[in-house]
């Protein structure tokens, strides 16, 4: 299969390209080419930006899977560029599109957030995140049609990912486990490589429409405790360190986002690795000389 990826070059794009090419598909990527741009040596790649994608008009691809569209103007940009030049479009969305952050169980049919009143296509700022990544959703579905499909995922742990990269740090030096977070909070995360997989399988397969790629529900008490046991003798966990990387309310303000209805990417084929597997595999990576992208300082 011919596929395009938008990105593809760090984090979980990485894990999406070189699933990819393990499977034998023809894969082209497009960025700027400034982000390792020695990886991949025999991938095709094509250079440009995101608010110019002319480059793309030169080409056809059965797939096309977006890692990078965060700004609204550039994902219409492209869609427009691509509607007739590709089979299939999966969009990397984010679970930040749901309206409210409360409510447990939220399946993909949840109420989304609106756009707000004023604020620009063409710049981002954290406090349109969510509804940028609704509105490009929307974009994409009335682009392609029955031809697209919204992947919406939080933290995703793994090798090139920050998303608990201090834990797996902590666990292969032996330090305690850093966490702000109140121990009852409920938290949901993806392997990169079980949601790069998804994502694959979602483009090859022309499984249209949004879904919640998440893992199942924890407490952050039961989670750290999953990954505590990949290694003999763990280290403790510190509720009180200097650092909060979780950045999650203690107040409960914010806990139906970590508490998502996942069956619809499962029935899809969504399929999750133990969360003591994907310790083990990072504590290992980080032994074998890797630093996650944010260490613990």
């Amino acid at each position: 299969m011919k596929l395009l990826v938008l990105g593809g070059t760090k984090n979980l794009g990485r894990h999406v390209v070189e699933a990819a090419l393990a499977s034998g598909h023809d894969v082209t990527l497009f960025n700027r080419g400034q982000t390792n741009p020695d990886l991949f040596p025999s991938v095709r790649r094509l250079a440009g930006e995101r608010a110019a994608p002319h480059v793309l008009a030169t080409g056809e691809w059965d797939g096309v899977i977006d890692m990078s569209g965060f700004l609204v103007r550039d994902v219409s940009l492209s869609a427009s560029v691509l509607r007739d030049r590709c089979g299939f479009y999966t969009y990397m969305s984010s679970i930040a599109v749901y309206a409210s952050k409360t409510t447990p169980g939220m399946t993909e049919s949840a109420a989304l957030l609106p756009w707000p009143d004023g604020a620009p296509e063409d710049q981002f700022t954290m406090d349109i995140y969510g509804p940028s990544k609704v509105r490009c959703e929307s974009l994409l579905a009335t682009t392609f049609g029955d031809r697209a499909a919204a992947v919406r995922s939080g933290f995703v742990v793994g090798p090139y990912n920050p998303d608990f990269g201090n834990w797996g740090w902590a666990l292969a030096h032996n330090q305690p486990l850093e966490c702000a977070a109140r121990p009852d909070q409920p938290i949901q995360y993806i392997d990169a490589r079980d949601l790069a997989a998804f994502l694959l399988h979602l483009t090859t397969e022309r499984l249209n429409g949004p879904y919640n790629a998440v893992g199942p529900t924890h407490t952050m008490t039961t989670l750290a405790n999953a990954w505590r046991s990949a290694v003999p003798n763990p280290p403790p966990v510190d509720w009180e360190p200097s650092i909060d990387r979780f950045h999650l309310p203690h107040d409960g303000s914010n806990d139906g986002t970590f508490q998502l209805d996942n069956t619809r990417a499962l029935t899809a084929g969504l399929r999750l690795r133990p969360d003591e597997e994907s310790a083990h595999d990072y504590i290992t990576w980080v032994h074998d000389g890797n630093t996650p992208p944010d260490p613990p300082h």
